[in-house]
Order: C-alpha cells, then sequence, then structure tokens
C-alpha cells in the first residue's frame, strides 16, 4: 500500500513540474510538511 501512495505522490509531483509549475508544487508540499508537524 504504502509504494502505491509514493508512486501516486510522484507522478503528481512530476505532472506538475511538466505543467512548469516546480515552484507551487514545491510550496504546496512544503506547506502540506509544516501542517503535519505541527508549525504551519
Amino acid at each position: 500500500m504504502r509504494f502505491f501512495i509514493f508512486l501516486a505522490a510522484v507522478c503528481l509531483l512530476l505532472a506538475g513540474i511538466m505543467q512548469q509549475q516546480p515552484l507551487a508544487v514545491l510550496r504546496k508540499a512544503t506547506t502540506i510538511c509544516l501542517e503535519c508537524i505541527g508549525i504551519g
């Protein structure tokens, strides 16, 4: 199950980068990570 979630995450990251939006992808990923650990 973890492998499929990881694969889906990689696919979505690549899709965002292919749409010429790497900064938006990085910003969203950072926000989600900060919320997970309780800072954001």
